[in-house]
């Protein structure tokens, strides 16, 4: 479909990545448009025994498998008539996807929702995509409420 909408979405395995992609599809199905689903992955690891944790093959399947699982749990019904292309990229989360969406419509990202001590220690994929993106980004934010009522937590109704 020449023309239509494409949304970039980012896919981690986390819950923030499914909601993103859930999102995405389902915004894609509304304005006629398609679905780009991207993982990054890197491979960091020192190829000397007792370091070596996995080839890099083996990572990049690793996240094909991810990207996989996360497209295929999406209900039928919600895919239905949405084109998702899948692509594992290697290299640093926000460049792959800032890259990805270079000529998109708009980069959906999940938030994990981790508190500000770990994101200024550790950064935040989503604050970088939003600085180096070239087209609108969209941030689906967790869902604390029933997220702490998973974990035990006792949250007012």
């Amino acid at each position: 479909m020449i023309g239509a909408f494409r949304i970039v979405v980012g896919v981690d395995g986390s819950e923030g990545g499914r909601r993103a992609l859930l999102w995405a599809v389902r915004e894609a199905a509304a304005r006629g448009g398609t679905v780009h689903a991207v993982i990054a992955w890197r491979w960091d690891a020192v190829d000397l025994p007792p370091y070596a944790m996995m080839h890099p093959d083996e990572e990049r399947e690793r996240a094909e498998c991810v990207l996989t699982e996360e497209i295929s749990a999406i209900p039928g019904f919600e895919r239905s008539g949405v084109p998702i292309a899948a692509e594992a990229v290697e290299g640093r989360a926000a460049e792959v996807l800032a890259m990805a969406a270079r000529s998109a419509d708009l980069l959906v990202l999940g938030s994990h929702g981790h508190g500000r001590m770990r994101h200024t220690v550790m950064g935040s994929v989503s604050d970088e995509c939003i600085r180096r993106a070239a087209c609108p980004v969209v941030v689906i934010p967790t869902d604390r409420v029933n997220d702490e009522r998973a974990a035990g937590a006792s949250v007012p109704a």
